[in-house]
């Protein structure tokens, strides 16, 4: 394997920049790699979110020309009457941030490189080792068999999960297609590394659009696992779900009745399961749990839609 540290570069003062502003105590990292998993646009929304309404400032820039297939995913440029007059790089960054009370951060946000994955995660083990992060977590939306109308449930994974205290597994395991996010944790854990990550359940029939309600679930998770102070982002992504709840509502009482239909099929199956967990014997009630190869193929389906809308 080449030399990781070719993938990326430091930024002048970007690294001394994080060891004045964390001190002794290291920084959190959240990383979010656009591309993949990510039902309802959730990380999307938190990584954008992060950016848009926080103090910031650029650490180190990973080489995007080398990690991105143009091809897979063409940048976007725009032609104004008879020439060329921007071309939206993609660009996989990572930036000091500030939440509200000015604790410092560290966000890994970008284009999930299409190559060289294992140079990529080397990379950021060593930004990890030389940056002294404490704790990195990743978060992302996959498509469940589950409705809008009750509230949005969370799998986390890593070797952190106690900082998600009430979630239980929903299954014992699953082959699904990995990902660049997923293969950073799979060897940070295995550098022991403290890492978790957070994994939102979208309703696979609102998977393709933006759901904020899921990014709020994930930020709230991420706040309370990190002691972060994220008001303002809080409540402009509680502002946008009431929003898209109404128009959802909207659109299922317009719509045909197999809509209906299932969206009553799922809370039927939500309130059931959410019975079971709250008894002690689980055995009291048979209720039809989505199995692991379920899962994996509404994985797939979903990255198919995405295929077929060019994405």
């Amino acid at each position: 394997m080449l030399d990781p540290q070719g993938l990326y570069a430091y930024v002048p003062g970007g690294a001394e920049a994080v060891d004045e502003a964390v001190g002794d105590t290291g920084p959190v990292l959240l990383y979010h790699l656009e591309g993949f998993m990510d039902a309802g646009e959730t990380g999307e929304q938190v990584a954008g979110q992060l950016l848009d309404r926080l103090d910031h400032r650029l650490v180190a820039r990973f080489d995007a020309d080398r990690l991105v297939d143009y091809r897979a995913r063409r940048p976007l440029m725009t032609f104004e009457r008879d020439q060329w007059t921007s071309y939206e790089a993609p660009a996989l960054d990572l930036h000091l941030v500030r939440d509200t009370t000015g604790t410092p951060f560290l966000l890994l946000a970008g284009p999930e490189p299409d190559v060289e994955w294992e140079r990529f995660t080397a990379a950021v083990l060593q930004i990890v080792e030389r940056l002294g992060v404490r704790l990195a977590i990743n978060f992302h939306g996959i498509p469940m068999g589950v409705p809008h109308t009750r509230p949005v449930g969370l799998t986390p994974h890593g070797n952190r999960v106690d900082l998600v205290p009430g979630h239980r597994a929903w299954f014992e395991e699953a082959q699904v297609p990995g990902s660049a996010a997923a293969l950073v944790e799979y060897r940070l854990d295995e550098a022991g590394r403290d890492v978790l990550g957070v994994a939102a359940h979208v309703p696979h029939y609102l998977a393709r659009s933006p759901y904020p309600d899921a990014a709020l679930a994930v930020l709230e998770a991420v706040t309370g696992a990190t002691g972060l102070v994220l008001p303002e982002i809080a409540h402009a992504l509680r502002r946008e779900a009431h929003t898209v709840r109404v128009e959802i509502d909207r659109q299922v009482a317009e719509g045909d009745g197999e809509l209906v239909t299932v969206v009553r099929g799922l809370e039927s199956q939500y309130d059931a399961v959410a019975g079971a967990h709250d008894r002690e014997n689980l055995i009291a009630e048979s209720v039809d749990l989505p199995s692991a190869d379920d899962l994996a193929a509404e994985f797939e389906r979903f990255l198919a839609d995405r295929e077929d809308d060019g994405r």
